[in-house]
């Protein structure tokens, strides 16, 4: 048992047996990566994230106002702040998600006593203060080093309160509006990076047909003026599931005047909106079925690059999944409203899925943004008053952090086990790699069975591989979770394997695992 070290400070019963040999493995999975061919490059903001104006996502789970006892920086918690720039957070998406097609943008601007207080309808019917604004948003990004994805309303805005939002924001001129900017504390302009017209249009964001949608789009993008070196990417809301209409519409019409069209989709265990299973304590088969039908994203995918491609043969107009992420009820005894839920290692395993989907798929997916960043479905942080914790979900966007602008690389799985469940199947390995911009070679490797470790036999042709570093992620149960009281119940914990002396190194992979590892 040479080819594997574990050190974990809080040593929990698996990580124990796999030290101890106590693991029995089936035939190794054939892992091959093709170095000569190097794919497309895996953009950093397929790392995005999201915050939306939603239940304590913002207010108090990362802006707290600058009179707070909780330690902040112009009202941005320090402690949120400095674990979200540990991880390397690329892009952040604001104010929504729905509530972009009720925000205007004016109450979000000058002195923070004198904004209207509003009613957030979509979410909860709370009190929107509108303590973060335009200014707050640009703060936290430039706290975190992220880029900035800015969601117009096209709902209830218009075509001219957009263009004036994107002229505050941006005009390095003696406008009304650029003064204006300059009054409320800010001389140069904001740097926004994308700007979206509208949220999904089919549902929330106007329950309108891709036809309409379309000719407003094209009608707004026209009007959405700014320096040529500061203006914004913009970007289309497009459809969800396996909707195509809304890529085909939008590509036919106005793929001159879009970077990329959005694209939703959330995984539900159950299926059904209504009753959509618990966060915790769940069985076996709510562990399956979530994996199930997360994995289904990629068939989604594919049906929608296929229209792009017939489309959009020059691949100019990006896809891009902006919300996406496991949905379950509430917690029991929380607002329906806010979304609010925990986070265990199946949340993990079912963004490490979805990060080598997304690495499938690099020359058409320029973007994604998980839902969302604190406190509010798939997080990656929660608080409680002064409390914070890492999840599970957290800890795999940590670990993934070397695929950012890496280089994709070819890889084919052989001999890879079906993982099977009450009639149904999914494999059972799902890997992925990339040159990293180190220059290193990274694989990323995750085992769906809850109840069966596995062996990975890693070729690279032409490369004499020695050894792979990195960290592991599992956990004894599938609902493993952090809590205020244990918050580092679950977390990474190191991971090496050793080539043997016939010179071929296979990795050993606990079950309901996730493993990042630089091959050297």
């Amino acid at each position: 048992m040479n080819h594997r070290t574990y050190n974990i400070k809080n040593a929990v019963a698996t990580l124990c047996l796999i030290a101890a040999g106590g693991y029995a493995y089936a035939a190794p999975v054939t892992v091959t990566i093709d170095t000569s061919k190097p794919g497309p490059v895996i953009n950093k903001n397929v790392y995005g994230q999201f915050a939306e104006h939603l239940g304590t996502g913002i207010y108090e789970g990362m802006y707290v106002g600058p009179k707070s006892k909780i330690p902040n920086t112009r009202g941005w918690r320090n402690d949120v702040i400095g674990a979200l720039k540990e991880m390397h957070v690329p892009l952040v998406r604001w104010p929504g998600g729905c509530f972009a097609d009720e925000y205007h943008w004016r109450d979000g601007i000058g002195a923070r006593e004198k904004r209207p207080v509003k009613v957030n309808t979509n979410w909860g019917g709370v009190e929107e203060s509108n303590a973060v604004g335009t200014h707050e948003f640009f703060d936290l990004a430039e706290q975190l080093g992220a880029d900035t994805y800015v969601n117009g309303n096209l709902g209830t805005g218009s075509a001219q309160e957009m263009s004036e939002w994107v002229e505050y924001m941006t005009s390095d001129s003696k406008s009304t509006l650029a003064e204006l900017r300059r009054k409320n504390g800010r001389d140069k302009p904001f740097k926004v990076d994308f700007f979206a017209i509208g949220n999904e249009a089919w549902g929330c964001g106007g329950n309108m047909t891709p036809r309409y949608y379309t000719d407003l789009y094209k009608q707004t993008e026209t009007f959405l003026r700014a320096p040529k070196h500061l203006r914004p990417q913009i970007i289309a809301s497009g459809g969800n599931d396996y909707d195509t209409t809304w890529t085909d519409m939008i590509s036919r019409e106005a793929k001159k005047q879009t970077y990329g069209i959005s694209f939703h989709y959330y995984t539900i265990p159950t299926g059904k909106w209504e009753v959509k299973g618990a966060a915790t304590g769940f069985n076996e088969s709510e562990w399956f079925s979530t994996l199930s039908n997360t994995l289904k994203i990629d068939s989604m995918i594919k049906k929608n690059v296929e229209v792009l491609d017939r489309n959009d043969p020059e691949k100019k107009v990006g896809f891009l999944v902006d919300e996406w992420g496991t949905w379950y009820d509430v917690e029991k005894g929380t607002n329906a409203g806010f979304l609010y839920q925990q986070n265990t290692l199946r949340d993990a395993v079912v963004a490490a899925l979805n990060f080598n989907i997304f690495h499938d798929h690099a020359d058409r997916v320029k973007m994604t943004n998980i839902a969302q960043m604190v406190n509010v479905l798939q997080a990656m942080i929660l608080t409680d008053k002064d409390k914070m914790l890492l999840t599970p979900t957290y800890h795999a966007y940590h670990m993934y952090v070397p695929f950012q602008d890496a280089t994709s690389l070819p890889l084919t799985l052989k001999d890879n086990p079906q993982y099977s469940y009450n009639g149904s199947s999914i494999p059972e390995i799902s890997a992925s790699a990339a040159r990293a911009k180190d220059g290193k070679l990274y694989l990323a490797l995750v085992n769906t069975n809850p109840n069966k470790d596995a062996e990975v036999a890693v070729d690279v042709p032409g490369v004499s591989i020695k050894s792979v570093k990195g960290r592991v992620l599992t956990a004894p149960a599938i609902d493993t979770h952090n809590t205020f009281q244990a918050p580092d119940t679950i977390k990474p914990a190191p991971f090496s394997a050793n080539a043997g002396a016939d010179g071929k190194l296979t990795i050993k992979i606990p079950s309901k695992a996730v493993i990042v590892v630089a091959v050297e």
